[in-house]
């Protein structure tokens, strides 16, 4: 099935059309058209006959390239330089793959991706879970934009977090490194409960619907083989709607990368060199300095 063409273009810049994009789960892909946005353009995916997706955009007279990786349909609206971002983990065979859904969220996806990058909030947002008072204080962290990767990590991190995943037992001071990979997916590795040697990883592919609106998706590859897969599931959903009631709130709902439009503080590290390196890039999308939106 064809979508029907209109005269709708993309407002995004190169910098933010050339990157791949998550715009579903695999699994949730079938011949049965499903409709969706992406950079403000409206797109519909499907599988053909054979079971291949094809996805198909507003403003573009043919399909769009499309990949299947790490359980979610990927595409992009421009050409990319580079390849999906590569997570070796992801092959590992005694690692599940829990596909934890997508949310949607009325705020910027680099908002988004920020405030995934933030320690500082656990203790206030995710109470008794990711942190709690009088644990509140963000300790001395890495952080550098990997030139050689183009990508932005920060390491040394640790925090005290009474229940840091599914399997934990009781608080623990777990270790975490971040990695931005693109400008709308970013990567935490995280202490591993059943594996000290090990890293769980927890992946969110952000689907920029539009400037101010997007869609969350959020892939773990965990070491563990006794939790349900739906306890799985809900704890880190029950995590990103807390998120959620907070990123929602935040004004403006545009990132700001103006100097001294928002004052950061030391435990901002990993948020200054995200927002630096965007600068970097050039992407003006889902910005301040981009296309305007209504708060709700």
């Amino acid at each position: 099935m064809m979508i029907v063409k209109n005269a709708e273009q993309s407002l995004a810049e190169p910098a933010a059309l050339d990157q791949w994009y998550v715009i579903d789960n695999s699994a949730a892909v079938t011949t049965e058209p499903r409709r969706t946005r992406l950079l403000g353009i409206d797109i519909v995916l499907r599988r053909d006959a054979w079971g291949a997706p094809i996805v198909e955009a507003a403003d573009r007279a043919g399909p769009l390239p499309v990949h299947e990786r790490y359980d979610c349909v990927w595409t992009t609206l421009g050409t990319p330089p580079r390849d999906i971002p590569a997570i070796p983990e992801a092959g590992e065979p005694d690692r599940r793959h829990v596909v934890c859904g997508a949310v949607a969220v009325r705020a910027s996806g680099l908002r988004i991706v920020e405030n995934f990058l933030d320690m500082a909030h656990f203790p206030f947002v995710h109470t008794d879970i990711l942190g709690a008072e009088p644990n509140t204080e963000v300790l001395h962290y890495t952080t550098e934009i990997r030139r050689d990767i183009d990508e932005v990590w920060a390491t040394n991190c640790q925090f005290f977090q009474p229940q840091a995943a599914v399997a934990s037992t009781g608080g623990i001071m777990t270790q975490y490194q971040y990695r931005v990979a693109t400008p709308f997916v970013t990567m935490l590795y995280k202490t591993c409960p059943n594996a000290d040697d090990r890293w769980d990883v927890i992946c969110l592919f952000v689907q920029p619907l539009d400037p101010g609106h997007c869609r969350a998706h959020a892939v773990m590859f965990l070491i563990d083989e006794t939790s349900p897969l739906n306890t799985l599931v809900q704890f880190q959903q029950m995590i990103f709607l807390q998120d959620r009631i907070i990123l929602e709130n935040q004004r403006p709902i545009l990132l700001p990368l103006e100097p001294r439009s928002e004052i950061p503080t030391r435990a901002d590290g990993s948020s200054i060199a995200y927002r630096r390196w965007l600068k970097e890039k050039c992407i003006v999308y889902g910005t301040t300095a981009g296309p305007t939106v209504q708060s709700a």
